[in-house]
C-alpha cells in the first residue's frame, strides 16, 4: 500500500474511534448529569433522540444529494467537526453551569452530524483505498469501532473515579484529542475517487432495484439486533438478574463491545463469504436473546451478552460489504442507504423493546401473573423485551439466506 493510502486508511480509523466517543460519552456521563445540573432523564434521554435524528438526516441527505457535495473536502472536515462539538459540549456547562443542556444539546447537535459523515462516509472511503481484500479492511474499520466503544467505558469510568464527577469537563477535552489527530493525518492526504449517482434520477434508478430494499432491510434487522443487546444489556443485568449496576453497566456493555469488536476482527484476518457468516450470526443471535430471555443465573447473563456480541459482529459491516459488492457502481448513495437502514434498525429496535417492557409492567394481568411465579414485574418486563427482541435476528434469517442465494446467481 502507498504511503499516501496508509495514513489515509489510520485517519479513516482514528475518525471510527471519535464516532465511539460522540455514540458513548453522554450515556456514560448521564448520572453525573443528572446529580450536577438536575436534568431530568427525559432530557438525558433526548439528547439520544438527538444524536439519532441528526444522523439519520445526514444519512438521508447523502442517500438523494451526495453528487452535490465535494466529498474528499467533507470527509477531511468530519475531524474538525468532531472536535468543534466536544468543545460546546464541554465549554459551555463550564462557563454558563445555568444553560447547561443547551450546550450539552448544541454539542450533540455538532458532534452528531460529525458521526452521521462518518458513518455515511468512512466505509466507502475504505473501500475506495487499493487492497487485495477489501472486505477484510472493511471489517477492521468496524471492529475498531467496537475496541473504540471499549476505550471510551474504560477511559471515562477510570477518570471520573480519579478525578471526580465533577470534573467531567476535562473528560471531554481530554477525547477531543482522536479527532484532532485525525484532523492531522488526513491533512494531505488523497482520497481516492468515489462514484455516485450523477443526478438524483439515478438515486430513483437505484431505488426501483429489489435488491436493494432486500439490503436495507437486512441491515435494518442487524443493526436492531446489534444495538437491543448494546442498550439494553445493563438494565437487563441489573434488573432482571440482580447484579449491581456499577458491575453491570461495565461488564455488560464493556463485555458486549469486547464481544463485537473480537467478531470484526477475526473476519478482518480470517474472513471469507459473508452471506454465510451473517446467515449464521443471526442464527446465534436468535438463541441468544432467546437465553437472554429464560435465563436465571447471573454469570450466564453476563456470558449470553458476550456471546450476543459476538454473534451480532458481523450483522452491520457484513451487510455493508454484501451491499457494495452488488451495488459497486453506487458508491456513497449506497453506503448513504445502509447507514439510513442501520440506523432506524439502532433506533426502532431498542425503543420497541422499551415499549414492550413498559406494557408488560403496566398490564395488571402479566403483573399478577409473574408475581404468582415470584417475578417482579419489571423482572418480568425485561425478559419479554429481550423475549420479543428474537424477532429481529429470526426475521432476518430468510433475508440473509436470499442473499446467499443470490450471491451465486446474476447480480440485478
Amino acid at each position: 500500500m502507498k504511503p499516501k493510502f496508509r495514513r489515509l486508511k489510520y485517519a479513516c480509523y482514528t475518525t471510527n474511534i471519535s464516532m465511539s466517543v460522540v455514540s458513548n460519552l453522554s450515556p456514560v456521563l448521564f448520572l453525573t448529569f443528572h446529580s450536577l445540573y438536575g436534568i431530568s432523564y427525559s432530557l438525558l434521554g433526548l439528547l439520544v433522540l438527538i444524536n439519532f435524528f441528526t444522523q439519520l438526516c445526514i444519512d438521508l441527505i447523502f442517500s438523494f444529494f451526495s453528487h452535490r457535495f465535494n466529498i474528499p473536502k467533507v470527509v477531511k472536515c468530519i475531524p474538525i467537526l468532531t472536535a468543534v462539538g466536544l468543545f460546546l459540549y464541554s465549554a459551555i456547562p463550564f462557563m454558563f453551569p445555568q444553560k447547561a443542556y443547551l450546550g450539552l444539546a448544541v454539542g450533540t447537535l455538532v458532534f452528531s452530524a460529525s458521526g452521521g459523515l462518518s458513518e455515511v462516509l468512512i466505509s466507502p472511503v475504505i473501500a475506495a483505498i487499493p487492497s487485495p481484500d477489501p472486505e477484510k479492511e472493511m471489517s477492521r474499520l468496524h471492529s475498531i469501532y467496537a475496541w473504540g466503544v471499549v476505550f471510551v467505558i474504560v477511559f471515562a469510568s477510570l477518570f471520573l473515579f480519579i478525578f471526580g464527577n465533577e470534573n467531567w469537563y476535562f473528560l471531554s477535552i481530554a477525547l477531543m484529542l482522536i479527532p484532532v489527530i485525525s484532523a492531522f493525518l488526513y491533512f494531505g492526504t488523497e482520497i481516492p475517487e468515489m462514484g455516485t449517482p450523477e443526478r438524483t434520477s439515478g438515486v430513483i434508478a437505484f431505488l426501483k432495484k429489489p435488491t436493494l430494499w432486500l439490503c436495507f432491510f437486512s441491515i435494518f434487522l442487524g443493526g436492531a439486533a446489534e444495538c437491543i443487546m448494546a442498550q439494553w444489556s445493563s438494565g437487563y443485568l441489573e434488573k432482571a438478574l440482580g447484579i449491581p449496576k456499577l458491575y453491570g453497566d461495565i461488564f455488560g456493555v464493556a463485555f458486549f463491545s469486547v464481544a463485537l469488536g473480537t467478531g470484526r476482527t477475526l473476519y478482518a484476518r480470517f474472513g471469507k463469504d459473508p452471506e454465510r457468516i451473517i446467515f449464521l450470526g443471526a442464527v446465534g443471535a436468535t438463541f441468544c436473546y432467546i437465553a437472554a430471555a429464560i435465563c436465571n443465573i447471573p454469570i450466564i447473563g453476563l456470558v449470553t451478552c458476550a456471546l450476543t456480541g459476538f454473534c451480532v459482529s458481523m450483522l452491520w459491516p457484513g451487510n455493508l460489504i454484501v451491499a457494495a459488492k452488488r451495488f459497486p457502481e453506487g458508491g456513497v448513495f449506497i453506503f448513504a442507504m445502509m447507514a439510513a437502514g442501520g440506523d432506524l434498525g439502532a433506533s426502532i429496535g431498542p425503543q420497541l423493546v422499551g415499549i414492550i417492557t413498559d406494557l408488560a409492567v403496566n398490564i395488571p394481568a402479566l403483573s399478577s401473573l409473574g408475581e404468582s411465579m415470584g417475578i417482579a414485574p419489571d423482572r418480568l418486563g425485561l425478559k419479554l423485551g429481550m423475549l420479543f427482541a428474537v424477532l429481529f435476528p429470526l426475521c432476518a434469517l430468510p433475508l440473509y439466506s436470499r442473499l446467499a442465494k443470490k450471491s451465486k446467481q446474476k447480480l440485478d
